[in-house]
């Protein structure tokens, strides 16, 4: 019902029951399937299990559980999901590749924090073939409306026809900031796709296809998020 550090402040405003009694310190132990646990009087229900999902989201969706405007959700795509999970960050409604879909809050607030730099690599068909020159200056950071961006691997893998196939990873995640980076060197984007986030990467994965992370998976990526194991 909260995250860790919310959980932590309602605990500190006596506002949890465990059994009937108050609890007054953190880290009690407890039994989420024999204890009953009250917030503010009210019962709190069995703890979800924790699912990772890895996503091809296809262009034409967006990446959100609700939409005013009635557009297509990636939560659309997921069938015989009985958690309600969240994307972690976005992706632009034109852009495709890897999403991670999750119901662990701790795991969403470390990957999306600037400060833990998880690396997000697309793939960039851009107009016109950038010169060497450019790419220098993408790859040192360029200023934008909102601010310079961060230093960024980038790499030009080749032409086809006109126009230029570009690597670009970063670890930023601004609002649309890879088009805004190439628009900004006089090259916009004409087709987007993230290959991997951390250690995740796309794989076999089909546009409208998912898979559920392994045990493995699920700790490499909490290890690169920099997040604890041990409320497993």
């Amino acid at each position: 019902m909260a995250s860790r550090r919310h959980s932590e402040e309602i605990i500190a405003q006596g506002r949890v029951r465990v059994n009937g009694k108050t609890v007054a310190v953190q880290g009690l132990k407890i039994d989420p399937f024999k204890d009953r646990i009250e917030v503010d009087g009210k019962p709190v229900g069995r703890p979800e299990k924790k699912i990772y999902i890895v996503l091809n989201k296809p262009p034409g969706y967006v990446t959100t559980v609700q939409d005013p405007r009635g557009r297509r959700k990636v939560t659309d795509l997921l069938k015989n999901i009985k958690q309600r999970v969240y994307p972690v960050g976005r992706l632009d409604y034109d852009t495709e590749g890897l999403l991670l879909l999750t119901n662990d809050g701790d795991l969403a607030y470390a990957m999306t924090h600037p400060s833990h730099e998880i690396p997000k690599t697309y793939l960039a068909r851009v107009r016109g073939v950038p010169a060497g020159c450019k790419l220098k200056d993408l790859a040192g950071g360029v200023v934008l409306d909102d601010g310079p961006t961060a230093p960024a691997k980038v790499r030009l893998l080749g032409e086809k026809g006109d126009d230029g196939l570009l690597e670009i990873t970063i670890h930023e995640g601004r609002n649309r900031q890879v088009r805004r980076m190439c628009e900004h060197i006089g090259h916009p984007v004409l087709a987007l796709r993230r290959v991997s986030v951390g250690p995740l990467t796309i794989g076999g994965l089909k546009p409208g296809e998912y898979r559920i992370l392994g045990f493995k998976e699920v700790s490499r990526l909490k290890k690169a998020a920099k997040v604890s194991d041990y409320q497993d």
